[in-house]
């Protein structure tokens, strides 16, 4: 498949007086044309702010990017103005956000918020503009899409909102689509109607998604391929069989440990010890050491790089070192 984004060892930093956070340090993975990848774990490990690190959407005021590369169409987006930033967001890349209702601005009508990209970015009249947003909002399945332009988000359901978002994302027929947990505030039918239109729109236009959720059932519906993070890198990579048949982190299993199920029959649900830390710069030991059963003494001296195994699965862990595996470039 044709790559489309290739992160290189990004290095997103927060800085917070004289504390300077790794909120993404070291993360590496491409993306191809028709594919989706998944990122996945606890909020506040580095998710979110790996998609803004890729638009360019975080606060300069706090937020730096440090080191590494986001290579799209022939370009390092990391060394780009924001003027040239504002010509590729919305019509190359487009994004998702988790939540349709801040997202949505409530004094625009639905018509005003989509036609506005393609009034930006494909030069069109507003009559043009106002065609196509109707064509789009019929696209994505919102019923009496006509009656439906004129309305303000605040008279549309949850999952019509949501909709709304993925018809601007759609606007210009990207070759990106990052999604930002786009399913946590709808209820579970909505969610699962969500996913089958994002899906099927991913199929129709053979463009690569780039899926951020902290749900492991919408990694197993939805993408080819899945990273898990933790501190602000990648402790498993893994396409979704391989993760849910035999995950080979900690970090992991304890996600898949964490998932409610019927069968089981659990009298508690499981849960991870503890909560994600915060890291200060630089990191020297695991990051996952604090909350890991399987931690020894090397793991608290030296942090683990990313070792591939033969299958081209990565794991970052000590436990699972060997002469064979030799550690990620």
């Amino acid at each position: 498949m044709q790559a489309i984004l290739h992160v290189n060892n990004l290095k997103t930093y927060y800085y917070a007086g004289n504390r300077v956070v790794p909120a993404v340090d070291g993360v590496s993975f491409t993306l191809s044309r028709g594919e989706v990848l998944g990122i996945v774990g606890e909020s506040g490990c580095g998710k979110s702010t790996v998609a803004r690190s890729v638009t360019g959407l975080f606060d300069r005021s706090y937020t730096r990017i440090e080191g590494g590369e986001v290579l799209f169409d022939g370009m390092d987006l990391t060394r780009q103005s924001a003027k040239t930033l504002n010509r590729i967001r919305g019509k190359k890349i487009s994004m998702i956000f988790q939540n349709p209702l801040t997202s949505l601005n409530p004094v625009y009508t639905v018509a005003d918020q989509i036609t506005e990209v393609l009034l930006l970015h494909e030069g069109m009249n507003r009559r043009q503009a106002r065609e196509r947003a109707l064509e789009l909002l019929t696209m994505v399945g919102i019923p009496e899409p006509k009656a439906r332009l004129d309305d303000f988000p605040h008279q549309l359901s949850g999952g019509m909102q949501q909709r709304v978002l993925i018809a601007i994302a759609l606007a210009c027929n990207p070759q990106l689509v990052i999604a930002d947990e786009p399913t946590t505030a709808l209820d579970v039918t909505i969610q699962a109607q969500i996913l089958r239109l994002m899906d099927n729109i991913r199929t129709q236009f053979d463009m690569g998604m780039l899926l951020i959720t902290h749900n492991m059932g919408v990694v197993a519906e939805m993408c080819d391929r899945v990273l898990v993070m933790y501190g602000g890198v990648v402790v498993e990579e893994a396409d979704p069989l391989q993760l849910f048949d035999a995950p080979l982190h900690p970090y992991t299993r304890g996600l898949l440990a964490a998932i409610p199920s019927i069968e089981a029959q659990k009298e508690t649900l499981y849960t991870i010890p503890g909560t994600v830390p915060r890291f200060s710069h630089p990191v020297t030991c695991c990051r996952f050491a604090d909350r890991c059963p399987h931690c020894a003494g090397h793991c608290r001296t030296q942090e683990p790089p990313l070792f591939r195994t033969g299958d081209g699965r990565g794991v970052r862990c000590w436990n699972y070192l060997s002469e064979k595996e030799e550690p990620s470039q």
